[in-house]
């Protein structure tokens, strides 16, 4: 039986079905590897590049590799936009917590109360987030920056107002404090918290220092 080799526009066909069906871009070598001998692969790559060319998809070279890919003035189709929720960190729900629990509070007494040194960016994250907003300052020497939650908190862990945080025995049941908690403790109650002495945040104070400074009078 007299087996006739394939013409062109079969070899063009071949090499079309393969370029699709590739995961990756193929040489011209890696074409002709299954295609029978002597297969003219370098006139059906350029077929195919004419036959493409202002079409959706077009025939490309990537270092050396053919592949089909999408005309670059349709690209705005392939780009999809979506918000990636961001996950805090534990220290950021720690210091989330407290400052929940303590508002208003300042940041050396949220390191006081976890009993570690706090990093700025924890908390710049979480104002970046709205879950933080700042209060005020407080009329003490260095006059630290106060903070207290923000609406965003509220609308994140879906409550009502600070009322609807747990209180002890919600966190009993739930396994969050040890049931032979010491005599006399108490879980701050955020919903009774005030501004008190604070005094109300001017334009661009938020990025004044929060450290305490001495100045010694020059004679």
């Amino acid at each position: 039986m007299i087996q006739f080799a394939p013409d062109h526009g079969e070899i063009e066909r071949r090499v079309e079905a393969l370029l699709f069906a590739a995961a990756g871009p193929l040489s011209a070598a890696e074409i002709a590897r299954r295609l029978p001998e002597g297969a003219d692969v370098g006139g059906a790559i350029s077929a195919l590049r004419e036959k493409y060319h202002g079409r959706g998809v077009e025939l490309e070279c990537v270092a050396d590799r053919w592949q089909f890919r999408t005309a670059p003035d349709l690209s705005f189709l392939m780009t999809e936009e979506r918000e990636e929720p961001r996950r805090l960190s534990k220290a950021a729900l720690e210091t989330l917590a407290i400052i929940a629990y303590h508002q208003p509070c300042t940041r050396a007494e949220v390191e006081s109360v976890r009993g570690v040194s706090l990093s700025k960016g924890t908390l710049d994250l979480l104002l970046e987030m709205g879950f933080v907003r700042l209060r005020g300052r407080r009329r003490t020497p260095g006059r630290p920056v106060t903070y207290g939650t923000a609406d965003r908190f509220l609308e994140h862990f879906g409550l009502s107002n600070l009322y609807d945080l747990p209180g002890v025995q919600e966190m009993k049941a739930a396994g969050l404090l040890d049931l032979s908690i010491p005599v006399g403790f108490e879980v701050p109650d955020p919903s009774r918290a005030t501004d008190g002495d604070d005094e109300p945040l001017l334009p661009g104070d938020e990025e004044a220092p929060e450290f305490a400074q001495d100045f010694v009078a020059e004679d």
